[in-house]
């Protein structure tokens, strides 16, 4: 394990930095990154879930697997400015692999952080109780897993388009066509409005 790089300035260091330093295996670019971006993993997993304990589980898992590739050397290159939309592909795989185990809670291999969490910010008020959470679930289970995926980068997490089409690789026109089909299907819900018009 590397020891933090010489620091150069006093400015804060970028994405592209700090992913560099975390394929270098350099402990506090991996630290600087988590606490950069927990927040943001943890209220996309919690949308995702509807559970505040599997929220945390699956950041812990997020970034445990990412350390893990590192250490294994197996870390590509950030291609963008921002580490936000590959987090939250990583963070999205971690949820269907939860789903697909049929598992609720997460065994890690090591756990990153051993604080409690803070309440989330960036979190609206309807989502705020697991059982409001729930029902966005349920209305969401109503279109295809690849438009859900869209709505919860682009509307959720605030990913602009092809910052999701990188994360999900996909086509940028492939991300505008899924989400305007999921914006038309759930118009008339009690989500509709939270969905936004056009991006």
């Amino acid at each position: 394990m590397t020891d933090r790089r010489p620091e150069a300035s006093l400015a804060e260091p970028t994405d592209v930095e700090l992913w560099d330093g975390v394929c270098d295996r350099v402990e506090a670019d991996f630290a600087a990154l988590f606490r950069r971006y927990n927040k943001a993993v943890y209220n996309f997993a919690f949308r995702a879930t509807a559970s505040w304990s599997v929220a945390e589980d699956l950041v812990q898992a997020t970034f445990a697997t990412l350390w893990r590739r590192a250490r294994e050397g197996t870390v590509d290159p950030l291609k963008r400015d921002s580490a936000l939309p590959i987090l939250l592909a990583m963070t999205r795989n971690e949820v269907l692999n939860t789903h697909k185990m049929g598992k609720r809670r997460l065994r890690l291999v090591e756990k990153v952080e051993e604080q409690p969490w803070s309440d989330p910010d960036n979190v609206d008020e309807w989502v705020e109780q697991e059982a409001s959470m729930a029902r966005v679930r349920q209305v969401l289970g109503r279109i295809p897993e690849e438009q859900r995926a869209v709505i919860e980068m682009v509307v959720w997490s605030g990913l602009d388009l092809p910052e999701c089409a990188y994360a999900l690789g996909i086509p940028l026109g492939t991300v505008k066509s899924r989400l305007a089909r999921a914006r038309k299907k759930l118009a008339t819900t009690e989500v509709g409005a939270l969905l936004g018009g056009d991006a």
